[in-house]
């Protein structure tokens, strides 16, 4: 065996390359989508009273018409592109120049440009800008649900959201109805949850084809970015692709660093992908040409111990807290380097609920119920405080009536489970 031979033998990748098939886009019927998600954020507006919703958030603009433009930038400028939605209006103001995206959604009423109130547009006379755009904003909202209602507004500059209060309206944080919202999966968002998995899963089969010592971090994760973009994807959210010591602890950044031999390599996707959907499933590989060792096996073990412990207790119905008591023992070599979560929503992008660990809950936990259409990443990470490697792994899956769908199928790692 050649050093350029030994990675097919690590476990079996037979179908990944066909799982893109399964639903094509023609099957996925992107108006139920797209009405069905705006009946959602309506429904949860009218339940905490909000007359109309201001949404910057590009994101939240998405799931609340199925409109895209420039979604980074436009989150990072703001406001530069917004959306007002009332129960019966829904008016984008989309970035100068671009109003044509707007055009013939089932979900906008109308396209109007926007006015960019940030520094880098109006520069010394920002707070003129910002004054103008509440004034502005404020006229609209008067003419659509009269004066004095309450307004839900997100992700806005504070001299934006300071002089929109003093137009005269009860002015709340929008997180709650939209992110409640989110959380419930319809029927053919499933579809397009599972599309952009299946695109996921062929760009970290192409990745892991392509691991070899010699490559630096940040070549082997162009793999991924290559493999969802050429499939119809967005963008992958975060930088988190390590290996060697680089992978312990977890959340540092995919660098310049050389893969090593036989040194561990950790994955988290969090690609935004087809439609717009989380992809969030984590992998640790091993870089070859030679066998993992104990160690690397001890911890690979370990992290696919804990997650498959938490998938095994989900369950509709049951608390945030009775699930926190319930969630696998972390050991106390690892407890300083564990995942700051034990699982969270998925949809769009990572979302509501977070699941806490048993000995975290009590500070940071809060209350809730695990609903079916809920989709949850359930997370590990195991590695020892200043002390060698660590591993990441991560399952998506869907809370049904009668239980949980696995729904991140890519395989793993025989060397590392043997």
């Amino acid at each position: 065996m050649t050093m350029f031979d030994w990675h097919a033998e690590r476990s079996d990748l037979d179908g990944i390359a066909l799982l893109d098939t399964e639903t094509t886009d023609a099957e996925i019927d992107l108006v139920a989508v797209r009405t069905y998600r705006q009946g959602r954020v309506r429904a949860k507006m009218a339940e905490f009273g909000i007359a109309a919703l201001v949404l910057t958030d590009a994101v939240n603009i998405r799931y609340a018409t199925g409109t895209r433009n420039m979604q980074v930038f436009t989150s990072r400028n703001q406001p530069s592109r917004y959306l007002v939605l009332t129960q019966d209006r829904s008016i984008l103001h989309e970035f100068t120049g671009a109003e044509h995206l707007g055009e013939g959604f089932e979900t906008v009423d109308e396209v109007r440009p926007s006015m960019t109130a940030s520094f880098v547009a109006a520069g010394e006379h920002i707070a003129e800008r910002e004054k103008a755009w509440a004034r502005a904003m404020g006229a609209l909202l008067r003419e659509l649900v009269g004066p004095g209602e309450k307004i839900g507004i997100e992700r806005i500059n504070a001299g934006v959201a300071i002089a929109l209060g003093g137009e005269g309206f009860e002015i709340v944080d929008a997180q709650q109805p939209v992110e409640l919202a989110r959380a419930i999966k319809s029927a053919e968002e499933m579809k397009c949850v599972n599309a952009s998995l299946r695109a996921t899963e062929v760009g970290v089969a192409r990745l892991r084809e392509a691991i070899r010592p010699g490559l630096t971090e940040n070549e082997l994760w162009s793999v991924l970015h290559q493999a969802v973009i050429a499939q119809g994807g967005d963008y992958v959210e975060t930088r988190l692709l390590n290996s060697g010591g680089r992978t312990n602890p977890w959340f540092q950044e995919t660098g310049s660093k050389v893969i090593g031999e036989n040194e561990l390599i950790a994955l988290d996707t969090d690609v935004v992908g087809c439609h717009g959907y989380y992809s969030d499933f984590s992998r640790t590989f091993h870089a070859g040409p030679g066998k993992p060792s104990e160690t690397q096996r001890e911890l690979y073990k370990t992290a696919h111990e804990q997650v498959h412990h938490n998938m095994g207790i989900i369950r509709p119905g049951m608390t945030f807290r009775d699930y926190a008591e319930a969630a696998w023992d972390i050991p106390a070599k690892y407890h300083a380097h564990r995942y700051y979560l034990s699982a969270h929503g998925c949809g769009m992008t990572g979302e509501y609920p977070y699941l806490y660990h048993r000995g975290d809950f009590v500070d940071a936990g809060y209350d809730g119920v695990i609903e079916p259409g809920m989709t949850l990443c359930v997370e590990s990470f195991i590695g020892e405080e200043d002390k060698g490697e660590g591993v990441k792994l991560e399952q998506q899956i869907l809370v049904t009536d009668t239980g949980i769908e696995l729904l991140s199928r890519f395989p793993f790692e025989e060397s590392l489970l043997a």
